[in-house]
């Protein structure tokens, strides 16, 4: 079985801690536990920045905690936001009018040569410069 590059988007990792609703925590766990055991687990730094800033400002976890987790979260494929990618973000947000910050996740994705993009906030089943969008929590 041939394993598929997929793009964590930051939601995903974040409701892995959020314990308000422990159903879609405990989904959202077997979401990148699967990843991780059957395919391959890519991010970037962007995903890294705002997995720390969400998971200590609205989920209050301790910050050292955090980091730890953002130092595990290495172990996956990260890719860089560079300058190449940042430009390929804005030109992905204004041809396909994605807020910026989503347009630099679908740049990332591409240049891992990701197939999927897992996102709960873009449109699922849509396709954006050959990476596909798949919401997780609507798929069983």
């Amino acid at each position: 079985m041939s394993r598929t590059k997929i793009f964590l988007d930051t939601n995903i990792l974040v409701y892995t801690l959020d314990g308000h609703d422990s159903e879609k925590q405990a989904r959202a766990r077997a979401i990148v536990r699967g990843v991780v055991e059957d395919q391959i687990p890519v991010i970037s730094t962007q995903v890294m920045q705002e997995f720390y800033s969400a998971s200590t400002t609205k989920l209050k976890v301790d910050a050292m905690i955090a980091k730890n987790i953002v130092h595990n979260l290495g172990n996956m494929e990260v890719v860089p936001v560079d300058l190449t990618t940042i430009e390929q973000g804005i030109d992905i947000s204004v041809l396909f009018r994605l807020s910026f910050w989503d347009g630099l996740i679908i740049a990332a994705a591409e240049q891992a040569r990701c197939a999927m993009v897992f996102s709960e906030d873009l449109n699922d089943g849509q396709t954006v410069r050959g990476v596909r969008i798949v919401n997780p929590f609507l798929h069983t």
